[in-house]
């Protein structure tokens, strides 16, 4: 860091270094003549540059041998050498907006943006990473229309939950493919928490190198990626990383720094404690406490995150090559908890043959280490001690002597004031129960692009996708012996994941009067393998304490091997075809031959067509002078969704440290047909005011059938086997994208332009089981909270239990203890009002993002909104139940709780807060009444602000760029109604995005960034 920095220095030094510098003045006018204010103009290659003013003038001091760029939205772009001139006036003729745009589409391939019959949206890696976070996929979130993000709560290098289009499997994932260059990647997702404790283990795209990205581009329907077959059934999102440019040498060094802070604390009460040393905090009588709210606060620390990297990019008309490297350094808020990442690129081309042939390859490596990742749940986790110690103890005590020497036992134990399942000492877990994860990676691709001629080409590629994850768990003999046995405990897992992919690619693009054509034939190959082994000793006894090893394990403890290979072969085209510029017909096919459906009725094959149209009606007709361009667009397709491995067969499975086996109960599956999914969309693209204003539209609807559930087999049926799968269940997903695009102002002061993204979902179950109408599938509980899929239901829907009330609405209160009453069971299959709580998905999101820039500074502010929808937190029920919360404190204070209740026929305003709280039959504890615990999910925050200062370097002979920056993220919430932040989840998984359980509190980030450019 402090070579960095120095490196910095001496490049600002060099801004004096000055080339010949002349002044250079004119007028930008348009078609009619007259002058353009607000143009931009600048001297190619570098940042310095003006605009024009209201007449169209412009004077610019730049180097005699200089290059002026005059760029203006809707218009053409037109570029200038000087040549010895001094005065270079310039016209600038109307762009046909959104007609020549390119994106990037499935395959890699590139298309123009105006023959697309399906929604897409395409974020550049500048926009993308502005707030510099460590996992690029959380800095989406808001910038693209149908994408919902959830982010875990476990830190740096913790994953993250993407949804396009709401949920379309009964059990299985929902989330995109995510494809680098044209190649699908490996997103491999390991542990989440849950209730009983544990942490969130990453995934791949933690892994990746944010410097590197280019753009994403989000195909968010199935007739987006259909290219992709079963792979792409829930959207793609597409990675275009950078590669290396023309010309001399160009070097960026980049540089960040942010500093983490809990931005919500849980609102607790100091003021009363125990009594007669009870764990829990119920006292009646204030004082006496010797536990303070800074203590507890003084657990945690500032966090911080460092990345530094370098990239290089050049070369000639033949060869270009890029490389990069970064590396990552993370400390977390909660002590002890250290993430570390590298990575390495190396991407290089290479034209032969006259230029017909080029030869490619991108290799891009990464290492993560990570210590002792932030957990959730009720054990094993440093919160729960903290948040609910015996406020009239000492903390002093249990903080500076978290452990204390046996001398019964010849060793260190833990010193906690009491043995409780939950209850750990804070500083023995962080210091005395470490973590280790790492993780190795290998992206590697070798591409060739063979052009026969200007119509006809041929791309080949071949990827190696490599994983190597390890992790180690140690807990001292003294642990909490719920979970850790009285010799400690040892937990290991190690796997590693390989993929081949390969695939061959004809295009053939050509005119023919006034019809285009456009068309792909390909074919693909793909390989997927994977091998682990684990152990985890958990509360059975090590031979010797505190002793880290296999070799330590007693002779019964079961060490498990997993691994599978699955085969994916694939042959799909495309044909886009077009009229006069004007209607464009498009049509896809794909047929996988896959090996996880070998051995079944159907075979291996399944085929799936997509088909849509285009009209630009810009084009067609002569619209009004402020409609600079007019699309509208249908499309339809289907899919066969991937067949998990293992789904056919009942393989057996080896666990067991002397050769055990356990026994597959599951019934073959050989009438199995895939899921298939049915998308239909329309949408429409219009521009206004010369591009200045952009509208795009979509509804779509998407219905998923034939899925895949587990269930018992009959009485009758059972033999070797308890369970069978079935093909059953649909789910229809429809809804509403819409993006606004505008540049408000623009002139010689300044420029600033908005988009707002909207999207809404509607999630309907419309069949779970013809032969069993009543079946409901239960997604996972957590003792009073439970979702569940239901025939009517919703994806997400949420149950648990809640108070017991009267025909009037009132709360029951019980005639013998005088505590409230509350239902029998969590819901009623008879009456699904019972226990229904509402729904973990927002009603809508919102996502506002702006850019300003005003002369050299430039202003990025993000602010996202999610609006409806339910959030639940376990962690208010327990600081209830436990009396620790600040709701029980003042409860105290006023000597009652006021509700609505009735007891015996008369009514009742007042009860006792502890009767009301208090674990073991009020709303707190772990079994309690969920109802007080579910919140509104509606949240409105500032999620991302930078700004930035762009040094005027047109004197430098040596600098090409530098700007300095200062950083934000999560830096302040303007309204929620959950007294958490209901988008910080406990896991990544189907039935805690929306749980707080202990969740590590959410933060804020801030900092700067340094980037240079020679």
């Amino acid at each position: 860091m402090r070579r960095i920095l120095l490196l910095f220095a001496a490049c600002f030094t060099l801004i004096g270094s000055a080339f010949a510098q002349q002044t250079v003045t004119g007028t930008v006018t348009g078609d009619d003549g007259l002058g353009i204010p607000g143009v931009t103009v600048l001297q190619k290659g570098t940042t310095n540059g003006t605009t024009t003013d209201v007449e169209g003038f412009y004077s610019l001091d730049v180097p005699t041998d200089a290059v002026l760029v005059f760029s203006f939205v809707g218009m053409t772009t037109v570029e200038e050498a000087l040549n010895g001139r001094t005065t270079i006036n310039v016209a600038l003729a109307e762009s046909r907006i959104g007609l020549d745009e390119v994106v990037v589409t499935a395959l890699g391939i590139q298309r123009e943006k105006k023959t697309l019959t399906y929604a897409s949206q395409q974020v550049d890696g500048e926009e993308l990473m502005k707030a510099k976070g460590t996992n690029f996929m959380d800095a989406m979130n808001g910038k693209a229309a149908g994408l919902e993000i959830k982010k875990s709560s476990s830190g740096a290098g913790g994953s993250t939950r993407v949804v396009l289009r709401g949920f379309k499997s009964l059990g299985g994932s929902s989330e995109p493919l995510y494809v680098i260059d044209g190649v699908p990647m490996m997103n491999i997702k390991r542990g989440q928490p849950g209730m009983w404790g544990g942490s969130d283990q990453g995934d791949g795209l933690s892994q990746l190198n944010p410097d590197d990205i280019e753009s994403i581009n989000v195909l968010k329907g199935l007739n987006a990626s259909i290219l992709y077959g079963s792979q792409g059934a829930n959207g793609v999102v597409l990675i275009t990383t950078k590669k290396g440019q023309e010309g001399k040498a160009t070097v960026t060094l980049n540089s960040t720094t942010t500093f983490e802070s809990v931005l919500i604390w849980p609102e607790l009460q100091f003021n009363y404690g125990a009594v007669a040393g009870a764990k829990e905090s119920w006292s009646d009588t204030p004082g006496g406490t010797n536990y303070s709210e800074e203590q507890m606060k003084s657990f945690f620390q500032t966090g911080n995150n460092l990345t530094n990297g370098v990239t290089i990019s050049g070369g000639n008309k033949r060869t270009t090559a890029y490389f990069s490297y970064l590396n990552t350094t993370s400390r977390g808020i909660i002590p002890n908890n250290k993430y570390q990442k590298n990575n390495v690129t190396l991407k290089q081309s290479t034209k032969l043959l006259n230029d017909k042939l080029v030869l490619s390859s991108n290799v891009m490596l990464s290492t993560e280490n990570v210590k002792n990742r932030n957990t959730a749940g009720y054990y094993l986790n440093p919160l729960t001690g903290l948040y609910n110690f015996p406020r009239e103890r000492d903390w002093a005590d249990y903080s500076t002597n978290y452990k204390y020497f046996d001398e019964s036992r010849n060793m260190y134990l833990q010193n906690v004031y009491v043995v409780d399942h939950h209850i750990s000492n804070p500083y023995w877990l962080i210091n005395m129960e470490p973590t280790e994860e790492s993780n190795q990676r290998m992206f590697a691709t070798a591409t060739a692009d063979y052009h026969f001629t200007n119509e006809l080409s041929l791309t080949v590629r071949g990827t190696y996708d490599y994983v190597d994850w390890g992790r180690t768990r140690k807990d001292a003999a003294g642990s909490n012996v719920t979970n850790v046995s009285a010799n400690g405990r040892y937990a290991f897992a190690n796997s590693t994941d390989r993929k081949i992919y390969t695939d061959a690619l004809l295009k053939y693009d050509n005119t023919f009067g006034k019809v285009s054509l456009l068309g792909y034939v390909g074919a693909s190959y793909s390989k997927k393998k994977w091998a682990g082994m684990g152990a985890d000793n958990s509360t059975n006894d090590l031979l010797y304490p505190n002793i880290f090893s296999t070799q330590n394990y007693a002779p019964n403890t079961v060490i498990g091997q997993w691994g599978g290979t699955t085969i994916l072969q694939s042959v799909y085209g495309n044909a886009t075809i077009g009229y006069d510029d004007m209607i464009y017909l498009d049509v896809s096919g794909r047929n996988d031959w896959s090996s996880t459906l070998i051995g079944t009725e159907n075979g291996p094959s399944y085929f799936y067509p997509s088909v849509g149209m285009v009209a630009l009606l810009s084009n067609m007709f002569t619209l009004p002078d402020f409609i600079s361009f007019m699309k509208v667009r249908a499309s339809s397709a289907k899919a066969a969704k991937e067949v998990p491995w293992n789904a056919i067969r009942s393989d057996h499975s080896i666990a067991g440290s002397q050769g055990g086996i356990n026994r597959q109960t599951r019934q073959p599956w050989t009438d199995l047909r895939p899921e298939l999914i049915t998308s239909n969309e329309i949408g429409a693209e219009l521009r206004f005011l010369r591009g200045r204003v952009g509208f795009d539209f979509t509804y779509y609807y998407n219905n998923s059938k034939d899925q895949f559930l587990n269930v018992a087999l009959p009485p009758e049926e059972k033999g070797l086997y308890t369970n069978k799968n079935i093909n059953v269940g649909e789910i229809v997903n429809k809804g509403y994208e819409i993006t606004l695009n505008a540049i408000p102002v623009q002139n010689n002061v300044i420029g600033w332009k908005t988009a707002f993204n909207f999207h809404t979902n509607d999630n309907e179950i419309i069949e779970l089981d013809p032969e069993n109408p009543g079946r409901i599938i239960n997604m996972g509980s957590s003792e009073g909270y439970q979702t569940f899929l239901r025939k009517g239901g919703s994806y997400g829907d949420l149950y648990g239990y809640m108070f017991l009330r009267d025909e009037q609405g009132r709360i029951m209160i019980d005639e013998t203890n005088g505590r409230p009453l509350k239902t029998q069971n969590r819901y009623d299959v008879n009456d699904w009002s019972v226990g229904y709580m509402g729904n973990l998905q927002p009603d809508f999101t919102l996502g506002w993002n702006n850019s300003i820039q005003v002369n050299r500074f430039s202003i990025g502010a993000l602010v996202t909104g999610k609006f409806g929808g339910k959030v639940v937190s376990q962690t208010e029920s327990m600081l209830d139940g436990w009396g620790v919360s600040k709701r029980s404190g003042e409860a105290r204070d006023r000597g009652y709780v006021e509700i609505n209740g009735v007891q015996g026929g008369n009514p009742v305003t007042q009860i006792d807060p502890f009767l009301y709280y208090a674990e073991g039959g009020g709303t707190g504890g772990r079994n309690g009444i969920l109802e007080p615990y579910v919140y509104d999910r509606t949240n409105i925050r500032l999620s991302q602000l930078s700004i930035t200062y762009d040094f005027d370097l047109s004197g430098s002979s040596v600098l090409k760029a530098a700007s300095i920056s200062l950083v934000g993220q999560n830096l302040f919430i303007f309204y929620k109604k959950a007294p958490f932040d209901p988008e910080l989840a406990m896991s990544t998984n189907n039935y805690a995005q929306s749980l707080d359980n202990f969740n590590t509190p959410a933060t804020r980030t801030y900092g700067f960034n340094l980037k240079v450019t020679f």
